[in-house]
């Protein structure tokens, strides 16, 4: 009897490994699948073009992680000539599931892309080859964005000038190296609302900005396992340090006291003349929030950013927003 109890947990435990391996091999192989890239060409007007520098440079946020940043000045701008060349690291140390490079995005690089292939990448995460982008290029968020705005940015990175620069591919650790296959979906385009409705607007712009992915608290996962907009969010940086992004909800420990002149003057303090980046001293506070391209951004934009803030729930976090190394 006991021999026959354990050939049948052999079979047992044979059929769940099967059904693992098969399962992986699933994932790895046939995912992910969110369909061909789009068959149109972007005509490449100048409005677009127009349109897509600004959303690529001051929205969301483009060419300053598909640079080379300074992070021995403060908020770490692009270095001079850098900006579409790709390089920046994302890796372990700072936190992430694998090693992420940011792929070259002038037309050295996507000379050969089609339109629809770039669309496809920037809005459903997957790459010219079929493989998957890890989501610190938010394209949860871009699919939600009107197709018009990704055609934009399209026209605009199209006429970036070319930058001879091979960053070296990007990887990732177990298990994310099958979870990361999980992560594409289709992209949801939707309009973009009236600038007269400021709430839904600035939601739009939220979106496109990608707010939520650094101000909401996370697990490893990336599921929320906080309130929305009320920032606690660690970012540890190269030297031991850490860095919390801020509570955004319309509560006294978030920007409840905040005017929307103090809110777009706090981005637009970044886009002055006079002002001068000042280096940051080992140790020294330090952000990763990419103040020099979002203050580029209109007050228009920024003032329906600050009403949409107000309407979403008042979360009462208090965020200790660096912690120096201790070492």
């Amino acid at each position: 009897m006991k021999k026959k109890w354990l050939k049948i947990l052999l079979y047992v435990l044979s059929g769940i490994a099967l059904f693992i391996v098969g399962a992986l091999s699933y994932v790895k192989v046939a995912l992910p699948n969110v369909g061909p890239p789009p068959v149109w060409q972007v005509e490449g007007t100048p409005a677009q073009i127009e349109r897509g520098a600004y959303l690529a440079n001051g929205v969301m946020v483009c060419m300053q992680c598909h640079s080379q940043r300074d992070f021995g000045l403060f908020a770490a701008p692009s270095k001079a000539g850098t900006s579409g060349m790709g390089g920046e690291v994302h890796d372990q140390r700072l936190g992430f599931p694998g090693r992420y490079i940011s792929t070259n995005l002038s037309p050295y690089h996507l000379g050969e892309w089609t339109d629809g292939e770039i669309f496809r990448a920037i809005t459903s995460g997957v790459s010219r080859d079929g493989k998957a982008l890890f989501p610190i290029m938010p394209h949860p968020n871009f699919g939600q964005l009107d197709e018009k705005d990704i055609k934009s940015v399209i026209a605009y990175l199209r006429t970036l000038e070319p930058i001879e620069y091979d960053p070296e591919p990007s990887e990732s650790d177990f298990p994310m190296n099958f979870i990361i296959n999980l992560i594409p979906q289709k992209a949801n385009p939707q309009a973009m609302p009236s600038k007269s409705d400021k709430v839904a607007y600035g939601k739009y712009l939220i979106t496109a900005g990608s707010c939520s992915s650094c101000h909401t608290l996370q697990d490893e996962q990336g599921s929320a396992i906080g309130p929305e907009f009320g920032g606690g969010m660690a970012f540890p940086l190269a030297d031991g340090s850490t860095v919390r992004a801020s509570n955004l909800t319309p509560h006294a420990t978030g920007i409840g006291s905040w005017s929307a002149q103090q809110f777009v003057q706090r981005f637009k303090a970044f886009s002055d003349s006079s002002y001068v980046p000042h280096k940051v001293k080992p140790g020294g506070f330090q952000t990763v929030m990419p103040w020099y391209s979002y203050a580029e951004m209109t007050e228009e934009d920024l003032s329906a950013i600050y009403e949409f803030l107000r309407s979403v729930p008042p979360a009462d976090v208090v965020v200790e927003k660096f912690t120096p190394s201790l070492f």
